[in-house]
C-alpha cells in the first residue's frame, strides 16, 4: 500500500493530537487512495488504448485529442453545482454516486465507433466525475487541521503517479488480449472500470460525513478535532467571512484557478501523450511503452511527499510552490528539446516531479482561507477553471503532432504556461512570518 499518513508530531503536540490524527488517517486515506486510484486508471487509461483505438477506428491525432479534452469540457461546467451538491448532501452520498456512474461510463468507452460516439461517451464520462477531486480536497479539509495538509493532500495526490506506475504496464498488458469479439483495449476499458463501481457502492457503507460522526473516535479525540477544526474556521472568519458569491469572485481565487491551469496543462498534456512519445522513440512494443511510461512517475511519487513534508515542516508555501513550478517548465522545455530518447525520458520526468510537488503544495493556500459553502464553491471553481487545461493540453499535443510531425511545439507552450504559474506563486501566498506565528497560511484575499 501506498505510503499510509501516520503522524508522529512534534515535542509540544499532545498525545491526543497524535492518537486522533492517526485514527483520522488509518480510518480515511486508505480507502480514498482506492478510490483515487481507480478514478486516475478510469481517466488516463484512454492514452494506452490510443495506442491501438486509433488505427481501429482511424483516428488522426487530433481526433484522439479532441476526444481526450471533451471530457474537460463537461467536467469544469459541472465541477462547481457537484461540490455544492457535496456540501448539501455530504461526501458518504455524492462521492458514491459519482463513482458509480462514472465507473458505468467508463466502461462503455469500450462500445465506441467513431468519433461522435468517443466524444459523447467522453462529454457525459466528464459530467459524471466532476466535483471527485475537488471534492475530496473539501472533504479531507474538514477533518485535518492546516499543519497537517499539505503532507495529506501530497499523499492522496501521490495516487495519481502512483497509479501510472502501476497503470501503465497493466494497460498496455491488457491491449494484447481479445476475448469476446472485444478488442484489447476494449476489454482494458471494461476491466478496469469494474472496480469504480463496486467502490461507489462501499462508500455508502464506510465513509463518514464529519467528525461529529465518528463513533470511531473517543469523545476526547472527537473534542480535540472539532474544537481544533472550529478555532481554525474563526479564524478564517475574523480575517475575511466570505459569502459563497465573494469567493468565487475573489481576486487571489481567480488568480489560483491561473496558476493551477498551467500544471493542468502539464499534466494532462504528459498523462493523455507520454505513452505515444515514448512509443515514437521507435522499436518499442507497447508492454515496453508501458513500463518506460511508468519511469517519470516514479520520481514524482518519492518528490512530492519529500517536498510536502518540507512545506510542513517550515509552514513555507511560496517558494515551495514557485521552485516546483519552475522545475516543472525547465524540466518539460528541455524535454520537447533534447532529441535523445534517455536524456528526454529523464528531462521529462525531472518536470513531472516538479509539477507534482506543486500540486502537493498548491491546496494548501486556498483551504487556509476558505471554509463552508464558499470554501466548497471556491474550491471546486478554482479547480474547473483550470481544468480549461485537461481541453486545451490534449488537443495542442495531437494538433501539434499532426502539423509538426512530432509534439515539441506543444511541450513548449505547456512550459511556458508552467512559468507563468511560477510568477503567480510569489503573490497568492502569505509571509511565512505570519504561518509560524500560528495565523492563517494564506493572506487574507483582496476583492
Amino acid at each position: 500500500m501506498l505510503g499510509l499518513p501516520v503522524f508522529g508530531g512534534t515535542p509540544m503536540t499532545t498525545l491526543v493530537e497524535r492518537t486522533t490524527i492517526n485514527k483520522v488517517a488509518w480510518r480515511l486515506m486508505p480507502f480514498l487512495f482506492i478510490c483515487y486510484f481507480f478514478n486516475v486508471i478510469d481517466r488516463v487509461n484512454v492514452g494506452f488504448a490510443a495506442l491501438t483505438m486509433n488505427a481501429d477506428l482511424k483516428f488522426t491525432a487530433t481526433a484522439f485529442g479532441t476526444g481526450a479534452s471533451i471530457f474537460f469540457v463537461s467536467y469544469v461546467l459541472a465541477e462547481v453545482p457537484s461540490n455544492v451538491l457535496m456540501h448539501r448532501f455530504g461526501a458518504r452520498i455524492w462521492i458514491a454516486r459519482v463513482m458509480i456512474t462514472w465507473g458505468i461510463l467508463s466502461g462503455a468507452q469500450a462500445f465506441v465507433w467513431d468519433e461522435f460516439t468517443f466524444y459523447s461517451v467522453r462529454f457525459a464520462l466528464g459530467l459524471a466525475e466532476a466535483g471527485f477531486f475537488p471534492g475530496m480536497i473539501y472533504y479531507l479539509a474538514q477533518w485535518y487541521p492546516a499543519q497537517y495538509r499539505s503532507r495529506t493532500f501530497a499523499q492522496l495526490m501521490a495516487v495519481s503517479p502512483f497509479s501510472s506506475v502501476v497503470g501503465a504496464p497493466v494497460s498496455a498488458w491488457l491491449l494484447g488480449f481479445t476475448a469476446f469479439g472485444f478488442a484489447g483495449w476494449q476489454l482494458m476499458f471494461i476491466i478496469e472500470a469494474v472496480p469504480s463501481v463496486i467502490l461507489g457502492v462501499i462508500c455508502l457503507i464506510f465513509l463518514t460525513n464529519r467528525p461529529e460522526d465518528a463513533h470511531w473516535l473517543t469523545r476526547e479525540e472527537k473534542t480535540w478535532l472539532t474544537q481544533t477544526l472550529k478555532a481554525e474556521e474563526e479564524a478564517k472568519q475574523k480575517v475575511r467571512n466570505f459569502t459563497f458569491w465573494q469567493a468565487l469572485l475573489n481576486r487571489k481565487v481567480l488568480m489560483l484557478a491561473v496558476l493551477e491551469f498551467g500544471l493542468v496543462m502539464a499534466n494532462w498534456g504528459m498523462s493523455f501523450w507520454l505513452p505515444q512519445i515514448v512509443k515514437g522513440f521507435g522499436g518499442l512494443s507497447n508492454i515496453q511503452v508501458g513500463f518506460i511510461s511508468a519511469i517519470p512517475f516514479l520520481g514524482a511519487l518519492v518528490g512530492m511527499q519529500l517536498w510536502a513534508r518540507s512545506s510542513d515542516r517550515t509552514l513555507e508555501r511560496r517558494f515551495h510552490l514557485a521552485f516546483a513550478c519552475l522545475v516543472a517548465a525547465l524540466g518539460i522545455a528541455a524535454g520537447a528539446l533534447i532529441a535523445s530518447p534517455v536524456l528526454k525520458i529523464i528531462a521529462l520526468s525531472i518536470g513531472i516531479m516538479g509539477f507534482w510537488s506543486a500540486l502537493s503544495v498548491f491546496w494548501t493556500v486556498p483551504t487556509a482561507f476558505l471554509g463552508g459553502l464558499a470554501g466548497a464553491g471556491a474550491i471546486a471553481l478554482i479547480n474547473s477553471l483550470a481544468q480549461f487545461g485537461g481541453i486545451i493540453s490534449p488537443w495542442l499535443m495531437g494538433y501539434s503532432k499532426d502539423v509538426t510531425g512530432d509534439f515539441t511545439v506543444g511541450l513548449l507552450v505547456i512550459a511556458g504556461f508552467c512559468m507563468v504559474s511560477v510568477i503567480l506563486s510569489l503573490f497568492v501566498t502569505n509571509d511565512e512570518r505570519n504561518q509560524k506565528a500560528g495565523k492563517l497560511v494564506a493572506a487574507p484575499a483582496g476583492e
